[in-house]
């Protein structure tokens, strides 16, 4: 054996055998399972030994959206998550302008604002970013990515001028005169985006690396990653050369499915013309499904809703993709051989997108799909119950309950707020369940969001008693939902996602007994090993003096 784990607490994930004292590990996948002295007895001379002393030892945990560009660009960004107010993200600008020293007419770059909390209770506008500075075009992103703020130096690069032309899927926020306020919703912010300096290959290698370090060191073993959001339909070929040439160069930490956002019937169109099809590649990097937006975000209140938000009440949110062109693009990856995830949050986009996955199976019948829906923040009874007869994936994220509980209620009322989020729900009708992240939307660390999904509360441990506490997920339930759950996305259920004999030896060692730790701890717990294919990609100590 290559390395034997032993004298820990075993959470398999496999129905079979729940729960076990030792693995052992051979040629990249696990051997053995079961107890200490029959999995010890297959040790050698060459085997390393791993003594558990007590922790947990869980299937790798694999993320089922996320942005993995956009999370390594944040490092080159002005972090606004902290910001109370307007003025707060003004002066954040303006230092973060004077510590880089950057140059008069280059690009200042934000994220993570949320009005929600600010004392304003607005969101920042073209004056406020003119007052952080005149002489840089400066573009902030909300934390849910799918608002943009702008100054009026940016406005002028995009040719952004009064009463601007409608934007299909999308809105350049207007006031007094049809001046433009700055704020840019959904398809209007690529207006500002496009501008953005371009990424080469050897920025995306290092930005790749990069966030594969912080992933491997949050017990993360596989990530499902749509970086098209930050490149673009026709950069395909180069995201797919670069993460092709990291795995070939050993330089790969970490399994990589790629989601395509191919927006328009040109984008994907050309992707299939150079060939990409769902499932093609290796186990450790692989193209995943076509992704595609239907609307925005409950806290930009640019989801699309069935009725106007609370609110707002002539505001039913953004169509980002109507109807008939979603259903040309699910039918043409569907004809095609490619699977596909459809970014929907209120519950006229949920409905929408599920009417197009019913339609599109009625006329070209297929045993399994997998249609995914990302997010599905809101479901009424009615999504519950199609959910189930469709046999939809549901792909949530579960740490956003800390962050959306306070606007849910506010933006959507209490009665609408009951439908949202209703994991539990969801197991107990039989739907399958994967979980993710969103990040940077949301922390990439899965620790955080399996303890967001069984506390329903944030790291202070509010609302008290914890947000719809009805839908808490147990343990095991949270844990599947971020191990099987999000193999079953990527049809890879029968290689990852629990400790079974045979399967990949993508192994996390956590620095206790999460079983025994009390739920408002579980976020806290560290990963002290991160074990990907049997090799040991990450470690908070060096076992050949201890572990």
């Amino acid at each position: 054996m290559d390395l034997i784990f032993y004298n820990g607490r075993v959470l398999t994930i496999d129905y079979q055998q729940q729960e076990a004292r030792a693995v052992a590990v051979k040629a990249g996948k696990i051997a053995a399972v079961g107890d200490d002295s029959e999995v010890l007895a297959l040790k050698s001379d060459m085997t390393t030994m791993v003594d558990l002393a007590g922790r947990t030892l869980v299937p790798g945990f694999n993320d089922s959206h996320m942005h993995l560009l956009s999370h390594a660009l944040t490092a080159e960004k002005v972090d606004l998550r902290h910001c109370k107010g307007i003025e707060q993200v003004i002066a954040e600008i303006q230092d973060f302008i004077r510590k880089k020293r950057i140059k008069t007419g280059e690009w200042v770059f934000g994220w993570g604002w949320d009005q929600v909390f600010f004392n304003e209770n607005r969101m920042p506008e073209r004056e406020d970013l003119d007052r952080a500075s005149l002489e840089h075009p400066v573009a902030i992103m909300r934390t849910c990515c799918h608002i943009l703020s702008v100054n009026s130096a940016a406005l002028k690069k995009a040719g952004i001028d009064r009463q601007p032309a409608k934007i299909r899927g999308g809105n350049v926020v207007t006031g007094l005169q049809g001046l433009p306020t700055g704020v840019l919703e959904e398809k209007a912010m690529r207006l500002v985006m496009d501008l953005f300096p371009p990424m080469d290959r050897d920025m995306l290698k290092e930005l790749i690396k990069s966030a594969a370090e912080d992933f491997i060191a949050a017990g993360l073993t596989s990530v499902q990653t749509d970086d098209l959001t930050a490149l673009g339909g026709k950069k395909s070929p180069l995201l797919v050369d670069t993460y092709r040439e990291l795995e070939l160069s050993g330089e790969l930490p970490l399994r990589i499915n790629l989601q395509a956002l191919l927006p328009t019937m040109d984008e994907l169109q050309y992707f299939l013309k150079c060939g990409y099809r769902t499932g093609q590649g290796s186990d450790m990097f692989k193209i995943g499904p076509l992704k595609l937006l239907t609307d925005g975000s409950i806290g930009g209140r640019t989801a699309l809703v069935s009725t106007p938000y609370e609110d707002d009440p002539e505001n039913y949110g953004v169509v980002v993709l109507p109807r008939s062109e979603l259903k040309q693009l699910v039918r043409l990856a569907y004809e095609n051989d490619m699977q596909v995830a459809v970014h929907a949050i209120g519950d006229a986009a949920v409905n929408m997108v599920l009417d197009v996955y019913e339609e599109t199976t009625q006329n070209f019948p297929r045993s399994d799909p997998r249609f995914r829906i990302i997010h599905v923040s809101m479901s009424s009874p009615s999504i519950l119950e199609r959910f189930e007869e469709q046999n939809v994936i549901a792909d949530i994220q579960p740490s956003f309950i800390p962050s959306d509980h306070v606007l849910v209620d506010r933006h959507l009322g209490l009665k609408r707020a009951a439908w949202t989020y209703r994991w539990k729900d969801f197991i107990e009708r039989g739907i399958r369940l994967a979980g993710g992240s969103d990040c940077p939307v949301e922390s990439y660390k899965p620790l955080e969001g399996i303890h967001a999904a069984v506390t329903r509360q944030d790291k202070n441990g509010n609302p008290p008693g914890g947000w719809f506490p009805d839908q808490c997920l147990s343990l095991e339930q949270a844990l599947y939902i971020y191990t099987m759950g999000s193999a079953c996305c990527t049809f890879e259920e029968n290689i990852k996602g629990s400790i079974t004999e045979g399967k990949l030896a993508d192994l996390v060692v956590l620095s206790e007994d999460i079983k025994a730790a009390e739920p408002s701890m579980i976020r806290d717990i560290e990963v002290d090993m991160t074990i990907v294919g049997g090799n040991i990609a990450y470690s908070r100590y060096n076992i050949k003096n201890g572990f």
